[in-house]
This record gives structure tokens, sequence and C-alpha cells, in this order.
């Protein structure tokens, strides 16, 4: 009997053929046509891809056609809840931790209380030119959920 492929083996996969075309995600995202943040996600085993865009990504990489099913599952969303310690990660979750009650503040502010949607949600990452050396712009987009009074 042979194991079933799983979204880990997709994502080594997607990984290894990464590397050794030289491809990057917006290239890659390009190619199936979604954004490259999105893309990535997914292909970190943390968005479900749509039959479409799966077979783009097992054409665009060269996968086996069983990855496409495997790349079209649900997944399961579970990381550590320790702090990471790799320093670009780790600085996100510091601007969570200086800022956070600041959003939440200022969400509820404009909007009432509520959040911002992980699920119907967007984000873009972008290099801007500085005198005092490029910056990372990250530009996110959720949409509003009221709280529901019941």
């Amino acid at each position: 009997m042979t194991e079933m492929m799983t979204k880990e083996d997709v994502t080594a996969m997607i990984l290894s053929a990464k590397k050794t075309a030289g491809l990057t995600w917006e290239s890659i995202a390009d190619q199936i046509g979604m954004s490259p943040v999105w893309t990535h996600s997914a292909a970190m085993g943390m968005n479900a891809m749509p039959r479409d865009k799966a077979e783009a990504m097992v054409a665009t990489m060269g996968l086996p056609q069983e990855a496409a099913s495997v790349l079209e599952e649900s997944p399961t969303k579970i990381w550590e809840q320790a702090v990471p310690t790799d320093p670009c990660i780790y600085r996100l979750y510091e601007i969570v931790g200086v800022y956070g009650p600041t959003i939440k503040a200022l969400i509820q502010e404009k909007f009432g209380d509520g959040i911002m949607s992980a699920i119907d949600f967007d984000m873009q990452i972008h290099r801007v030119e500085h005198p005092k050396g490029d910056r990372v712009k990250i530009e996110m987009s959720g949409k509003y959920l009221g709280y529901n009074s019941w």
C-alpha cells in the first residue's frame, strides 16, 4: 500500500522545484494567476487552492498530478504559539505586541466592536526606496466583521 501524499510533502516538492528552477514567488504567482502572498501561503499549506490554481501550480512546478488534489485540501492551521526566533517573523510578533492594542482600538473606533477578517483578506508586500535605507511596506486589507449582539 502506498502512503498518501501530505501537504508537507507537496510543500517540500514546491520549495525544491522553486530552488532548482530559480523561480521567485512573484513569477510563480504570475503563472498561476494569484498574488505572491496568497501563492506562498497556499504552497505552505495554509490555504486550499481552487482546482484550476492547483492544476496550474502542478504544471508550473512540474509536480506529480497527485499533488493537485493535496493542494485543494482544506488546511489545518496549527502553528507554534511560542514567539519564533527567526528575526523577520519575530519582528512581526513585536509589531503586534507593541501596536496590537492600538490597531484594535483604532479599528473599533472607526468601525465599532469587531475584528478584521483573516479569511476575507488580502495582503501585498512592497519595497519602497528611502534615503535612509529601503523600506518594507506591508498592506493588509480584511473585511470588517462586527460582533453580534444576541
